[in-house]
């Protein structure tokens, strides 16, 4: 599988606004939590996972988000196609990570607030987290 864009929708009247994602099944998710980033220099990359796969709503601020397939955990190449995606507040998208991905994302706002939802619970699987350098596929600027 490839990482995709879920797409919602809103609708907005006299009563307020209603958001959606209509077409986004949820019946994999175990567990859900936040992150904030109080500031825009901090990074949290690159993580990886073989067996758990993520999905990521921006619900405050935005994020620049970047993925790659891991070709070998072990040793992965240097030169791996690098996906970015920016998430924003603004819009209804939620990123679908796939296993075998890893991750990083920084804040593009002063406390912009990231849910990630996952299909494993806390602890559930064990020696899935994988690290990589910050900078080993790409650099992230200020």
């Amino acid at each position: 599988m490839k990482p995709n864009l879920i797409e919602g929708g809103k609708h907005v009247d006299e009563r307020g606004k209603l958001e959606f994602f209509n077409d986004f099944d949820m019946s994999p998710i175990k567990r859900v939590y936040f992150t904030t980033h109080f500031d825009t220099d901090v990074v949290r990359a690159w993580q990886g996972h073989t067996i758990e796969s993520r999905w990521f709503y921006c619900v405050k601020g935005s994020f620049t988000v970047k993925l790659v397939e891991i070709d070998n955990w072990e040793s992965p190449s240097d030169n791996l196609k690098v996906y970015e995606y920016k998430l924003t507040a603004d819009k209804q998208q939620i990123l679908y990570i796939p296993k075998g991905f890893a991750n990083g994302f920084k804040a593009l706002e002063k406390d912009a607030k990231l849910m990630i939802l996952s299909n494993y619970g806390f602890n559930e699987i064990e020696n899935d987290q994988i690290r990589f350098d910050q900078n080993k596929w790409t650099q992230w600027g200020n």
